[in-house]
């Protein structure tokens, strides 16, 4: 692969429009824009998580198979990035949210039914994991808002949307490993009793 950007900064976007790689000029905050930056930031945190995750693999050798699931997601998120930058690019497939599927449903018998609802924390990572599940939901309802305007491959749609249950169920597998109780939500007492 050849290079390709000799300089970071072209001026192009002072004006508040990007360009997309189709040639076309939108405004910064154009759904396909908005849905290419939450794509962006889930990404980011997941790298954050896959950094605590190498980093937590001493203490608690279990978490390396979360590493080697989630690693490629980032990968994949790049492509789905992609998609989004060049509607005609095609580079997600059904294999690979079967690979998703397959990982949720190894995790989830693991870690059992889930018997209340539970809140994000307990250790920095299962907080992490949380982050990114909440990241990939917000990346999902861009995707959504832009595939009402210009319609977008299903195959995106179900990557982002087994993406945010993959990392649901890791956060809850990490808490397994690291022998850490999830917090359970306790319901706000109602008022006069």
């Amino acid at each position: 692969m050849g290079y390709r950007l000799s300089k970071i900064y072209t001026r192009t976007g002072d004006a508040g429009e990007t360009g997309l790689a189709d040639g076309r000029r939108v405004p910064k905050d154009h759904p396909r824009i908005e849905a290419m930056g939450e794509v962006d930031s889930l990404n980011s945190l997941l790298g954050v998580l896959l950094a605590e995750l190498d980093e937590a693999q001493e203490r608690h050798p279990g978490l390396g198979e979360l590493s080697e699931v989630l690693a490629p997601c980032q990968h994949r998120l790049f492509d789905l990035g992609g998609e989004l930058a060049m509607p005609e690019y095609q580079a997600l497939d059904a294999g690979e949210i079967a690979r998703l599927e397959d990982a949720i449903d190894r995790w989830n018998e693991e870690v059992g039914p889930l018997e209340n609802f539970i809140l994000p924390g307990g250790s920095r990572l299962i907080a992490q994991a949380h982050l990114c599940r909440s990241a990939a939901r917000a990346a999902e309802r861009r995707c959504q808002t832009l595939n009402g305007e210009e319609p977008l491959r299903n195959e995106l749609l179900a990557y982002l949307n087994r993406l945010s249950d993959l990392l649901f169920v890791a956060a809850r597998l990490i808490a397994r490993r690291q022998h850490v109780a999830e917090i359970l939500w306790q319901a706000a007492a109602k008022p006069g009793v």
